[in-house]
């Protein structure tokens, strides 16, 4: 029992407590606890110009999330235009205000300075085909009014994500491991399919848990702090550090390489 122990805590040191501790010192090094109400928000030039990009645009961003937070976390968001449209429309999940914010950034904005990632990217014909449904979750949503915002272990902004998600399972996207809360139950199933449809996941309320599905990979949840591997493109999973590894031929998150 001891010996079982002994590499339990070994595991937890080497795949949870190191890579938050290296993600503190790399945090602490960049500078990044600059002020957050005078960071930069503007536009990171991620997006064409609705004008001359006609189609139906899905995104997924994520960014480091604001003060000391970031040593672990990121904030993810949705963007989306339809067809013709002549902007963009964003969705938040925030803690201040009406918890589902529309329009409240930049849509490709920095997130307090920091440049965001695309998670997921589709444009045209698919885009097309996923707004409505991406539409029908965001508006069905039940963790909506004043006061539902939970930082940890959720329903927080990437607990909202991961939901919208939920609604495209084609989409075949992951969100980062660094995305706290995305594994918060928010429709109160303990056990469910993966938001790609294709695995499972056993959470116990967002608190603990495990994932196992060929888009997710194998994914351990461990006080909202997430350690795993991706089977399907070869990378570790860590808390603090994210995803260590091949990006893929057409980078993370595309709907053309999420269908391999």
């Amino acid at each position: 029992m001891i010996p079982l122990l002994k590499s339990a805590l070994l595991l937890f040191l080497l795949f949870f407590l190191a890579p938050i501790g290296a993600s503190a010192i790399l945090y602490r090094v960049d500078g990044s606890g600059t002020g957050w109400r005078t960071a930069d928000r503007s536009s990171a030039g991620l997006l064409p110009p609705p004008a001359a990009h006609p189609e139906a645009v899905v995104r997924v961003f994520a960014a480091q999330t604001v003060r000391w937070r970031g040593v672990f976390a990121v904030h993810c968001w949705i963007v989306f235009k339809p067809e013709g449209a002549l902007g963009y429309t964003r969705y938040d999940y925030t803690a201040w205000g009406e918890p589902i914010r529309m329009n409240g950034f930049e849509p490709d904005g920095r997130w307090f300075g920091r440049v965001p990632e695309v998670v997921f990217a589709a444009d045209g014909p698919t885009a097309a085909a996923l707004i409505p449904r991406m539409e029908a979750a965001i508006l069905g949503y039940a963790w909506r009014n004043r006061g539902d915002y939970r930082p940890w272990p959720g329903p927080n902004s990437n607990t909202f994500v991961a939901a919208v998600l939920d609604a495209a399972p084609e989409m075949r996207v992951a969100l980062p491991p660094t995305a706290i809360g995305k594994d918060y139950p928010y429709d109160g199933r303990w056990l469910r399919l993966t938001p790609s449809g294709t695995g499972v996941r056993l959470t116990l309320g967002g608190y603990a848990g495990v994932s196992l599905g060929w888009v997710e990979g194998i994914e351990v949840n461990i006080l909202g702090a997430v350690a795993g591997l991706d089977l399907r493109r070869p990378a570790l999973k860590l808390p603090g550090l994210g995803r260590i590894g091949m990006a893929g031929p057409d980078g993370p998150g595309t709907l053309a390489a999420a269908r391999d």
